[in-house]
């Protein structure tokens, strides 16, 4: 008996820390360009990041909230980019990295497949491609610290 309590207590630790290891990409995190802040969040198991501030959050034209002007579907021209989930379904694989999940590009209006690793507690490397890693681009965001 005292085996088999030993063995859950095992079993249970290390499925809490490699739930405690995923979420350490959660927070608010700031693209290498500095023009947007994406908030991080771990929705049932994947993690999901939106875009939660703008360094130019209007439209210099109308002075109103920018849209995702270039996506490609009409539909979505006018959703406000502040508030846009750009990462979406990223899993954690262990390691400092999640994977399976994709990037959104609004300058473009591309989406790609993309890798998350984890370079330190406050550094990420996030890379978007189409098809094969190796032809892609990289970007590294850093964490910020939010009170």
């Amino acid at each position: 008996m005292k085996r088999l309590i030993a063995i859950i207590a095992f079993l249970f630790t290390g499925t809490f820390a490699m739930a405690q290891d995923a979420d350490a990409i959660v927070g608010v995190w700031e693209p290498g360009n500095g023009k947007a802040r994406v908030k991080i969040d771990n929705i049932d198991g994947k993690f999901y990041g939106r875009i939660v501030w703008l360094k130019e959050p209007n439209d210099p034209e109308t002075g109103k909230p920018k849209t995702d002007v270039n996506n490609s579907d009409e539909s979505m021209k006018n959703v406000p980019l502040r508030g846009y989930r750009m990462l979406k379904d990223f899993e954690y694989k262990g390691k400092g990295v999640w994977e399976e999940g994709t990037i959104y590009d609004p300058e473009t209006g591309n989406t790609y497949s993309s890798v998350i690793t984890m370079k330190d507690e406050n550094t990420l490397d996030i890379r978007g491609y189409v098809g094969v890693k190796t032809f892609g681009r990289s970007d590294t965001w850093r964490r910020l610290k939010v009170n």
